[in-house]
């Protein structure tokens, strides 16, 4: 429980001042016992979407230097929580709206329903844009030629199989992306493709300015660029994890403060999920529970594109997210078992 202690204080910090923003704002213990609530059902979607998340977080780390697992886990963490659950649903409104940061902050605090209204609006490009990314996080881990551990062997060998043909990954991103853009009208699917392909770039980008900085992609060895290429990826990944969370969570409450409280908390238990992964190396004891994280990331990815079409209830999204990684943390104790493999 070491590893949650920071986390669980958060909490309960967290949902205090919740409870003290519903009795400012309504009066009432009824609305006080609301807004606790709302915060409360906030942080538990934010932790079951974002599980995922820990385990892609704690994959990369175990390769980072210990100086940069340190950055990542401390300033990583408040750009997580500030930078995404505050700034970035306020820079949404300002670039929709035309408005500025101090305009879109008074919109938030005094009229929600416009603010949660732009926000919606917002919600195919940021669905295009962060679907795509995570798709080609999910892509890359199985069409990899030197992956040599496989949970599903009849469809991850033939990924494996495949992964020399250069840009494999790219065309099965963009022909996904051109398969839902004919579901839009004209002028949506327009913004759906051009958004897209930003998620596309973003990906691309990231991986050649983490080649340019480390000197290995494989092992990432010691020193800062090294550490500074996967920073960044990690930073960026946290933010495509969070558009779903962030839009999610406008159909429980319309109250910025309320949502950057309730996400707030989900994101510090996704922080110390990651230390516990890395320090206790649970990705090397369970052999599968790598894979069932990359599954989930790209069943979300789909989810992000039908969303905009279809709603998904985001507590579907997140237990589907947690049932894929849950089987495989079954069959990677199975595996154990009948290879005679003690748990680590």
């Amino acid at each position: 429980m070491h590893y949650f202690k920071w986390a669980l204080i958060v909490t309960v910090l967290g949902l205090v001042l919740g409870a003290a923003l519903g009795w400012q704002t309504t009066g009432t213990i009824g609305g006080m016992l609301s807004v606790f609530f709302i915060c409360a059902v906030l942080a538990v979607l934010e932790i079951s979407l974002s599980f995922d998340n820990a385990i892609v977080n704690a994959n990369k780390l175990k390769d980072m230097t210990p100086k940069w697992q340190h950055r990542f886990l401390t300033w990583g963490i408040v750009i997580a929580v500030f930078g995404m659950r505050i700034v970035f649903p306020l820079l949404i409104v300002v670039i929709a709206a035309n408005i500025g940061p101090w305009q879109a902050m008074v919109l938030a605090a005094s009229q929600p329903d416009e603010y949660s209204r732009i926000m919606q609006e917002a919600h195919l490009p940021i669905a295009a844009f962060g679907g795509t990314f995570l798709m080609m996080v999910g892509l890359s881990f199985f069409f990899d030629h030197e992956k040599d551990v496989h949970w599903v062997r009849w469809l991850e060998g033939r990924m494996q199989k495949y992964a020399t043909i250069r840009g494999i990954e790219v065309a099965i991103a963009l022909i996904t992306v051109l398969i839902f853009s004919r579901f839009f009208d004209p002028a949506e699917s327009e913004v759906f493709f051009r958004s897209a392909i930003w998620g596309l770039l973003t990906f691309l980008l990231v991986e050649v300015l983490g080649g340019l900085l480390d000197s290995s992609q494989q092992t990432l060895q010691a020193g800062a660029k090294g550490g500074l290429g996967a920073f960044l990826y990690l930073e960026v990944l946290d933010a495509s994890f969070s558009f779903d969370g962030v839009i999610g969570a406008f159909a429980l409450t319309h109250n910025l403060f309320v949502i950057a409280i309730g996400l707030g908390i989900g994101a510090m238990y996704v922080r110390s999920m990651t230390i516990m992964l890395v320090e206790k190396g649970t990705l090397t004891a369970y052999r599968f529970l790598e894979h069932g994280a990359f599954y989930a990331i790209i069943a979300l990815s789909v989810i992000m594109f039908v969303q905009p079409l279809v709603h998904i209830p985001e507590v579907v999204t997140g237990l589907g997210g947690a049932t894929l990684i849950g089987i495989s943390l079954w069959a990677s104790i199975r595996w154990n078992r009948s290879n005679g493999v003690a748990r680590a």
